[in-house]
């Protein structure tokens, strides 16, 4: 097996919170060059344009914050993350804030819509509310809702103006009208931080999740395992690593939503290289890292650099 990576950078930050995630790639590259690394000479990469500009815009909606331009940020993403697989090449997506797995998700369906997509989740969150379930509005916490095409109306809380709900039924649609990955095809590592609207939906669709402390008891290889196990009718997977599913007391709070009780370093290593040995996976994306809220420097940008050194090898192959 050989895949021949090419780095998509994905600088937008407009679907969280707080600002700074569009630092992390940054933040990644300094990394390097404090290591005295070439990686990111080593690899031919996109720059997705971001419309970041939209923070300094008066907000319209309340339950989808900057969900226009989350729209397209989305769709161009997208259209880069196909192009690259219809290249042949392994996209390696390094983003902001995680809303962006939308257009990363719907990039791989538009290039292969007929292949079955598997989705391992490695984050401290859920990431399943959609705007009808939200307490916050940030799209951060919707990728997989808007990826499985599901708005959850049993457990509405908001009451959706009609130019959201439009935003975000072309946010669901992109590429396809078709939903993009069955829920059985969905697996969780390290979510330990919910709503109850989403612990109820996962419920009802009996989404696989492993908790840190159940990945350590039946150990991580064994884990790799069942993950593989589970999906194994599916032609391709995804592998979406978001830096929070670590523990931000032991490695970093330079994350948006920082989590104690995470995974740590050497696991993630391990399941990671696991992960991308498995020629099914066809692509990585790596999001939220935060350098302006890391209080101890770079810390976080340096620990995922480390990982992505150890992970590359298995990528490529070699």
């Amino acid at each position: 097996m050989s895949r021949k990576i090419v780095i998509i950078k994905n600088r937008s930050d407009i679907g969280a919170g707080t600002r700074g995630s569009d630092m992390g790639i940054d933040a990644l590259e300094i990394a390097a060059i404090n290591k005295g690394s070439e990686y990111f000479n080593k690899f031919p990469f996109i720059d997705v344009p971001t419309r970041n500009n939209a923070v300094y815009e008066k907000e319209k909606f309340v339950f989808g914050k900057r969900i226009e331009q989350v729209l397209q940020q989305c769709e161009n993403l997208a259209s880069n993350v196909a192009q690259t697989i219809l290249n042949n090449n392994f996209p390696l997506v390094l983003s902001g804030d995680h809303s962006s797995a939308i257009g990363t998700i719907s990039g791989i369906k538009t290039a292969v819509p007929n292949q079955k997509l598997g989705v391992v989740w490695i984050d401290a969150h859920a990431d399943i509310h959609s705007p009808y379930t939200t307490p916050s509005g940030n799209l951060h916490g919707m990728p997989l809702a808007a990826i499985i095409g599901e708005d959850n109306r049993q457990c509405e809380i908001n009451n959706v103006d009609e130019e959201t709900i439009s935003f975000w039924n072309n946010l669901k649609s992109i590429g396809t009208d078709q939903h993009k990955v069955n829920p059985k095809n969905l697996v969780y590592l390290g979510v330990r931080d919910t709503e109850e609207p989403e612990d109820l939906l996962i419920e009802r669709l009996q989404i696989k999740k492993y908790k840190v402390d159940e990945v350590r008891t039946i150990g991580v290889e064994k884990c790799v395992q069942q993950v593989f196990e589970q999906l194994s009718d599916c032609d391709m997977i995804y592998v979406s690593f978001d830096v929070d599913s670590m523990d931000s007391e032991l490695i970093s709070d330079g994350t948006g939503t920082p989590v104690p009780k995470g995974f740590y370093e050497p696991e993630i290593i391990t399941m990671l290289e696991l992960f991308m040995s498995n020629p099914k996976v066809k692509c990585l994306e790596i999001v939220e890292i935060n350098p302006l809220l890391d209080s101890h420097g770079n810390s976080m940008a340096e620990v995922t650099f480390e990982i992505l050194e150890q992970v590359t090898p298995f990528i490529e192959g070699v």
